[in-house]
Parts: structure tokens; sequence; C-alpha cells
């Protein structure tokens, strides 16, 4: 599924060439994954993109309208989930079109902006101006932008293994599986540990080091590990940098012990055993996590 990272990339992408540009016609393929596909249809034609941000693993394109149109209450947004396949590519009209594309967004300059979806786990929205504050309330923090103290407010306080935390889109917004374990590896702590239980040395050290992997990752524009292309089609190569995550049965790049890899709040979880040593029970044992030896994808 894209993360913050790539979606931030793709976003990136789109900012450089749709503002300023207007929708002329609205298609779609399969709608199954869209709220009201009608609405959208018919709103989105003669309304001019005024900017693209990210929140969170959406995608917000806000759209103004002008000319005849201008009366109309101005501006709002298009929001856009890429769920697990999604890609949102502009290329020329009459280009190819690849299997699985079902949004097809006609632009002023003879491009469409397309979305393609094998899975069809994404999303398509309208949100007017007056309600983008409510579904902002909806996400959790930025994580490039949650402060120190805050973080340890938000983790220290919880009963709840540290892995789940940074899935949550209520505390956190954007962290998937791949940068949880990725940051867990680099500040050292086993995804099963309890957050309410971990140093203050060792909270900030995590919340530094989501920071500097989503920066990494970002910097490398994403990790392509299934079908995530960027808004030119292009991969990210943040994938070559992966210390632990999908690396089931490699040494460890620290250590050399083998990477394992466990569930963990329902999630294939990738960790090195010596590095991020497991919780202990009461009494001073280690908690025994039967690890799955085999590489897989995770989502």
């Amino acid at each position: 599924m894209p993360e913050l990272p790539e979606v931030e990339t793709v976003v990136r992408g789109l900012r450089v060439s749709l503002p300023g540009r207007a929708i002329v016609e609205v298609r779609f393929g399969k709608t199954d994954f869209v709220d009201n596909p009608a609405e959208i249809a018919e709103r989105l034609p003669g309304m001019r993109i005024a900017g693209v941000t990210r929140l969170g693993k959406f995608i917000c394109i806000a759209l103004a309208a002008e000319g005849a149109r201008a009366a109309a209450p101005s501006p709002f947004y298009f929001i856009i989930h890429l769920g697990m396949t999604g890609q949102l590519t502009v290329i020329r009209s009459g280009e190819p079109v690849a299997a699985h594309t079902h949004g097809f967004f006609a632009l002023d300059d003879g491009r469409e902006l397309r979305y393609t979806d094998i899975r069809r786990f994404g999303r398509m929205l309208l949100v007017p101006e007056a309600g983008l504050a409510e579904f902002k309330g909806h996400l959790g923090h930025e994580p490039l932008e949650i402060g120190a103290e805050e973080f340890l407010r938000d983790f220290g306080s919880r009963r709840a293994r540290v892995k789940a935390l940074l899935l949550d889109q209520k505390i956190l917004c954007g962290i998937g599986n791949i940068y949880a374990d990725e940051s867990l590896f680099r500040a050292r702590l086993h995804p099963a540990r309890i957050a309410e239980n971990l140093t203050r040395k060792q909270l900030l050290a995590l919340h530094r080091a989501v920071r500097e992997v989503l920066a990494a990752a970002i910097r490398c524009r994403g990790s392509s590990v299934s079908d995530y292309v960027d808004s030119e089609g292009k991969r990210g190569e943040f994938q070559l940098r992966h210390r632990v995550y999908q690396r089931t049965g490699k040494p460890c790049f620290r250590c050399k012990a083998k990477i394992r890899r466990a569930i963990v709040a329902g999630r294939g979880s990738h960790f090195c055993p010596r590095c991020q040593p497991a919780p202990r029970k009461r009494g001073g044992a280690r908690k025994d996590l039967k690890p799955r030896m085999h590489a897989g994808a995770d989502g």
C-alpha cells in the first residue's frame, strides 16, 4: 500500500503539472471505490485546479470555479486515496490505456489525469471547503510535523504494542507496514514492545527514526515493492535501502543476525532479533514470538 513517502512523491509530481489546468471531462469505468461518481462527473468539468496537497495517505486536489461557474461555492476538494494498488498519472490523452484504468480526468491542455487500480481498494470523494476541517479531524498527526513532546505524550501513555500505534492512522497519519518496520529497526525497538514501558530516551529515538526514515524515503521517491509508481509512471528507489522490510532470512546490516518475520498487531513485522530484542515476560524470560521464516508481501 502506498504510504506517506509514496503519496508525497505523487503529490509533488502533480503539483508541478496540474495547478492552473482546467478539467474539461470526467469518465469512469468501475466506480465501486467512488463516493457519488455522478456528482464528481457533473461538478468537476469546468473547474480549475488551484493546488495539490497531501493529507496523510490522501491526495487533496483543490478546485476553484471560474467563468460562468464562478458563482458556485468555491473552492472544494477532490480527495483520492490510492488504496493498495492505486496509481495516479498524468499522460497525453491519446496514449494507450493501461488495464484496470477506472478514472479519466481530461485537462484543457490535451493531457489526462488517469487513475488505475487493480484491486480497487482506493477511494475518491468530494469535500466542500466547510467540511475539510472535519475530514482532517479524523486523521492523526503528520509524522513529519509532530514535535518530540507531543510524540512522547501520545505514545508514552498507551498500553499497546508500539507497532500497532505506528500503524494507527488516528495517532499518526501516513505510516504503514514498510516505514513502521524500518523506523523500529533504526530505533532498535522490537515491534511488540509496549509503548508505555519504553523510556523517554527510547521514545525520542523512535520519534527521530520515524522522521529520518520518512525523509530519506521521500528523497528516494518512495518504495516500489509492488504496484507503486509516481505521477510520471516511474518507480521509487527506497526499496533498495530497506534494512528489514521483506528481508526475512537475510543478514542484518548491523550485526549479521538473520532478519525474522513475525505477526505483531495482526501484521507481518520484520525485525532483527539481536538489534531489536523481544520484550520480557514477567519473571524475566523473553517473550517467545514464533517467527514465520518465509518472505511474503505485506501491505
